[in-house]
């Protein structure tokens, strides 16, 4: 069987969006459909005294696969939500600052803000300069670390200009300055290798329902065992009154300060997380991996192409990029294009925007998985030569 007939996706549209909310395969889609029919033959024995020790063999796998402890993870819905957790723990007083940069996710910037505005602390934004290069990303950040700064956050592939960040040695630098580490990697997780703990962050936040494959909603926060004590789940459950040690709620509460307060939202469908387990097996499989250092080279091919017609340069090497190719394309309105190459050529794929130092730039982000066919991508390119004057 082909790869594209594991999913369920129409046929009549051109896929090019896995980036935003993925895409589930069917032998991970049936597993998630059989842990619901469980979960209804008793509800109570399913969320009541069974899910703790289901969760638990879920992380425990989710662990090995990004090269972490099980007790450092939980599940959250979205790495929006883990970036939110981070965020409201954070403590912060006036006159504090906060670091980020001005490639982030609309949504967490602005839940840094509101945290700041809160507190009366700063959002400190520091420009990057692109293209993109590694030593100018790092000049970028540690010039805008301040003896007040508490938290750096950044993405490990970014939304807007899918850049795969060098997030290492800016990791290394906050740690010799004393200051807190959170990633957003809503993209990372089985586009990139990981391996959380050697990372270093404080705290790490991914999605699994995307490039992972896994049913949506299914997503993890790592957080460092020190700062275990300091995080509170956006909302407070029974995990959080518990008192230490055993107790009679730990069926559905868990057994970790970590796992209590964050793991029990009270009555939802915990199903997708169950099957994140088979998402690893299927994107673990050698086919799929072998398709998927094809894509990226399909994926920057494709952004070469566009480029030479248009006479736009790309905003990195191919190094900084994984299976997304942000196709640069000249300043329009986005949302217009965006509804003409879904309306015109059923072709699936966002126009993003970001400004920058040097003004705003609009791309078109293509997502290459395994399952995208040529034509496809084929199809793209032509919808491009219509709508875009050639450079």
């Amino acid at each position: 069987m082909m790869l594209r007939e594991l999913f369920l996706l129409d046929p009549d549209t051109v896929f090019l969006n896995h980036g935003s909310y993925g895409a589930c395969p069917q032998p991970v889609f049936d597993a998630w459909q059989a842990w619901q029919r469980r979960m209804e033959r008793n509800p109570v024995l399913f969320l009541g005294r069974q899910s703790a020790a289901l969760l638990r063999a879920a992380r425990e796998r989710l662990a090995q696969y990004l090269g972490a402890s099980a007790d450092d993870l939980v599940f959250v819905p979205n790495a929006t939500t883990g970036v939110n957790i981070v965020a409201g723990s954070l403590h912060l007083q006036p006159g504090d600052e906060v670091l980020t940069t001005d490639l982030e996710y609309g949504a967490c910037r602005a839940t840094l803000e509101r945290a700041c505005a809160a507190a009366g602390a700063r959002l400190v934004v520091a420009r990057v300069a692109l293209p993109l290069t590694q030593d100018g990303f790092v000049a970028a950040l540690e010039s805008a670390m301040r003896p007040r700064t508490r938290l750096l956050m950044m993405s490990h592939i970014t939304s807007p200009t899918a850049l795969r960040l060098p997030i290492e040695p800016v990791l290394a630098l906050a740690r010799e300055r004393g200051i807190r580490t959170l990633v957003d990697g809503a993209h990372a997780p089985a586009q990139i290798p990981l391996a959380l703990d050697a990372l270093g962050a404080d705290f790490y936040t991914g999605n699994c329902h995307k490039w992972m494959c896994a049913p949506k909603g299914t997503a993890f926060l790592h957080a460092r065992s020190a700062h275990h004590g300091a995080l509170h789940a956006t909302v407070t459950s029974w995990g959080s009154v518990a008192p230490p040690g055993p107790s009679p709620w730990d069926g559905f509460i868990g057994t970790g300060l970590f796992e209590r307060r964050m793991q029990w939202q009270g009555s939802r469908d915990i199903s997708g997380f169950l099957a994140v387990p088979d998402a690893i097996d299927f994107v673990s499989a050698p086919a799929w991996q072998a398709g998927c250092a094809e894509a990226h080279r399909r994926a920057m091919a494709l952004m070469h192409r566009v480029c030479r017609r248009t006479g736009l340069a790309p905003i990195a090497d191919d190094a900084f990029f994984g299976q997304m190719a942000p196709i640069p394309v000249p300043p329009q309105d986005a949302g217009a294009l965006r509804a003409r190459l879904y309306e015109e050529f059923r072709i699936e794929v966002p126009v993003t925007q970001h400004q920058g130092a040097d003004g705003p730039r609009i791309f078109v982000r293509a997502s290459v998985q395994p399952y995208t066919r040529d034509d496809e991508l084929d199809a793209l390119e032509a919808a491009l030569a219509r709508l875009l004057p050639p450079g």
